[in-house]
């Protein structure tokens, strides 16, 4: 059974930094591309980033303007969200999420089949 599980959200004040994590477990991953989500408060779910399989390739939310970085350990089935000069507008629940590679399209979050159950990300002003 596959399983996703963020890490390392938490309280930052605005122009902070947090480093998420996201760890796969329970298949066999290498060929999936994966991606980060967010939802806020009374909001959709939001796109943010997406790294394709080998990691050659990371696409973002028009809203990241440089701010956040994508990666992954495909060794350790890891995927990390770097997320640097905090807003108050970036606190949400942030989800990691998993798609076939090349499948479906990048930021819409119905190509994903399998989804962590989201790690919370406050920023103070």
């Amino acid at each position: 059974q596959v399983q996703l599980v963020e890490s390392g959200g938490g309280l930052v004040q605005t122009g902070g930094s947090l480093r998420l994590s996201c760890a796969a477990s329970g298949g066999t991953f290498e060929r999936y591309d994966m991606g980060w989500f967010r939802r806020a408060p009374g909001k959709e779910r939001e796109f943010v980033t997406r790294i394709n399989w080998d990691g050659t390739s990371r696409l973002y939310g028009d809203f990241v303007k440089g701010r956040f970085t994508i990666s992954r350990d495909g060794a350790k089935n890891l995927v990390y969200l770097q997320m640097d000069s905090l807003k108050p507008e970036d606190t949400a629940v942030y989800y990691c999420a998993l798609k076939p590679g090349g499948a479906g399209t990048y930021n819409d979050d119905r190509s994903y089949n399998y989804w962590g159950q989201g790690t919370q990300v406050t920023i103070f002003s």
